[in-house]
């Protein structure tokens, strides 16, 4: 049985459609992500609706190599500037695609080098599947967490060799990504802040995500904001609860982590390009993101 968060994710981004191979209504848009990038293919609904322009910053494709593998990223920065803090943005189940490269750029006009890993690269193209059983067996149920944190790990060295200082290190992710943004903050002892938008905190253990994040709650190196939807059956409230408790008794990063609800917001609400938007929560939680990271050194 899929994941309920996922299952949301996906429907919401391909309401009414067929879910076979190569379905007819799905229509491929070009996404400049940069010279070389491979662009998204999403249904034609699927467009950002925040465009933010990309004057006066360096943007496009990246990659840097993990165990042998040329790890391909997309990165937003200032122009001509150095000694950037960083943040890592990770992504939804959907992989890179306009949505999260227009987030970086977002970060980066806010002044930070931002870098978008790639992380189901090994794994396959997640914008070529129109059937969410094929997306899910194929590509994300084969990407282990200790992959993810190699990835991310080469992700903050290759940061820090171009223009970044990783000693103002922040993570954030949305969804599949909010998930692993708390793993990072427990995985990666630079890791200053994390902001953590709808990521699934409980789980059942495998060999590709052995713990998940009540798991690591006490033992986070940089606190945690936890921006969550009060209408999302997928991540039910009460296993918010559980991991305020967690964190309640951790280590003093752990303490510091906090949460807020948007009561009335749905599952994916900072997604502009999907139905789940909601301006009101995606903006406040925006604000909140910059200011936990700035109140924890990530500035």
């Amino acid at each position: 049985m899929f994941r309920q968060d996922l299952k949301a994710d996906f429907e919401a981004l391909l309401p009414g459609q067929t879910t076979e191979a190569g379905a007819t209504r799905r229509t491929a848009l070009k996404a400049a992500l940069g010279v070389g990038y491979a662009a998204a293919a999403l249904p034609v609904m699927a467009q950002t609706s925040i465009r933010t322009p990309a004057d006066g910053l360096v943007t496009g494709e990246v990659t840097y190599e993990v165990g042998g593998f040329k790890v391909p990223a997309y990165r937003a920065a200032p122009e001509g500037r150095f000694g950037l803090p960083v943040v890592l943005v990770l992504s939804e189940v959907f992989g890179v695609h306009e949505y999260i490269a227009d987030t970086a750029r977002r970060f980066a006009r806010a002044g930070y080098l931002a870098i978008a890993p790639e992380l189901f690269a090994r794994q396959g193209e997640p914008t070529e599947y129109g059937e969410l059983a094929r997306l899910m067996a194929e590509v994300v149920d084969q990407v282990p967490d200790a992959q993810v944190m190699a990835d991310l790990d080469g992700a903050v060295k290759w940061a820090g060799a171009n223009g970044g200082d990783v000693r103002k290190l922040g993570v954030t992710g949305f969804c599949w990504g909010g998930r692993l943004a708390w793993l990072y903050a427990a995985h990666n002892p630079d890791v200053k802040a994390g902001v953590a938008w709808y990521g699934r905190l409980v789980g059942e253990s495998s060999p590709l995500t052995p713990k998940h994040p009540l798991d690591i709650a006490g033992r986070l190196h940089g606190p945690v904001l936890g921006l969550y939807a009060g209408d999302d059956p997928s991540i039910p409230l009460d296993t918010v609860a559980k991991m305020k408790a967690a964190l309640a008794v951790g280590n003093a990063a752990s303490r510091a982590s906090q949460f807020v609800v948007y009561p009335d917001a749905p599952h994916a609400f900072h997604a502009d390009y999907r139905p789940s938007y909601d301006k009101a929560a995606a903006e406040d939680g925006w604000q909140r993101a910059l200011a936990w990271f700035r109140q924890h050194g990530v500035a």
